[in-house]
């Protein structure tokens, strides 16, 4: 069973990308995780998205990360790990992709 639908995944990927940089929030296991990985450093929620790329079906839409200076090390995470503000005109179709993908992702045999 596959997890994206590629056209779909292309198509909102190449819609991402011609609106980057994107703001994002993490969440907070992911905000957690980025500050054990940078020596308990505090990680802010807010972060932008700079870059993307799909990384096949296992891996999906992945987004590196502007976390601000305080952060050493570069982050590159699963967008499904992102929350968006719903004005931002790309927010329902994120939300869709990330709502699928997650659902296919559970439906996935261990």
């Amino acid at each position: 069973m596959t997890i994206d639908n590629p056209t779909t995944a292309m198509q909102l990927l190449d819609r991402l990308k011609a609106a980057l940089p994107l703001p994002a929030r993490l969440t907070p296991e992911l905000q957690e995780s980025l500050s054990r990985a940078n020596d308990d450093k505090p990680v802010e929620a807010g972060c932008t998205i700079i870059g993307l790329r799909y990384m096949g079906d296992e891996g999906g839409i992945v987004c590196k990360l502007d976390l601000g200076l305080a952060i050493d090390n570069e982050a590159h995470v699963s967008i499904t790990h992102l929350r968006f503000d719903a004005r931002l005109p790309l927010a329902r179709a994120i939300a869709a992709y990330q709502k699928h993908r997650v659902k296919r992702l559970r439906r996935q045999p261990s």
